[in-house]
């Protein structure tokens, strides 16, 4: 009877692989909640870029037809865009930053850490570096597919249809992928981001042809 308690009782041993196992289940868990959010994030860089590129491209080729021009445009629509994302991204990451430090150092928790332990907790921390990378590249990335549709094509309304066919394109497949990662629904999700691409398109080549068309 006696020998039965002692083997229903559970090893100290099984308890502490037990724990380890949890353990890592949720550092997994976490790693991989961290790299589902930047890839969430690189997908709405890339869908900015996407965008905003294209509708300054339609939008200037609605005063200017030829190909150089509407080409400069998405250029410098690139450039500037992906400054911006950039530095938003380094200001807004770098304040996260400071904040957390600021917390940890009031709650005490690096006063008994070592200079390993301490760098070790830093670096679970955000990198303002290599969100502001991150942030500029996907930024990039989403730019340059207008760009690419209409680099070879010398016909105006070839090229503006190409244009929008391509992004609309690239529209649904980042915005099928965004509610995937997000477990919402795909196309629902995906014919909202596609209608409300047309819809800054429409807007910017709408207002850029009526104040080209008065003069201003």
């Amino acid at each position: 009877m006696a020998a039965n308690q002692v083997h229903d009782q559970p090893s100290p041993l099984n308890e502490v692989k037990s724990l380890d196992v949890e353990q890592q289940t949720k550092n997994d868990e976490l790693d991989y909640t961290k790299r589902g959010q930047w890839l969430r994030a690189a997908i709405l860089g890339a869908n900015d870029g996407l965008l905003s590129t294209a509708s300054l491209m339609i939008g200037i080729g609605a005063v200017r037809t030829d190909i150089k021009t509407m080409i400069l445009s998405g250029v410098a629509g690139l450039v500037a865009g992906a400054c911006s994302m950039a530095i938003g991204e380094l200001v807004s990451v770098y304040s996260q930053y400071d904040i957390e430090m600021a917390q940890m150092k009031r709650d005490g928790s690096t006063d008994n850490m070592g200079v390993e332990e301490r760098n070790a907790e830093k670096e679970k921390l955000p990198n303002p570096w290599h969100a502001a990378g991150a942030s500029a590249l996907s930024f990039a990335v989403g730019a340059l597919v207008p760009l690419l549709g209409a680099a070879f094509i010398k016909d105006y309304a070839v090229r503006v249809g190409v244009v929008i066919g391509v992004v609309s394109f690239a529209l649904l497949g980042f915005g099928g992928l965004g509610a995937f990662l997000g477990k919402a629904p795909i196309v629902k999700s995906s014919l909202r981001v596609l209608i409300g691409g047309w819809f800054a398109m429409g807007v910017t080549y709408g207002t850029t042809k009526l104040v080209g068309k008065s003069g201003l």
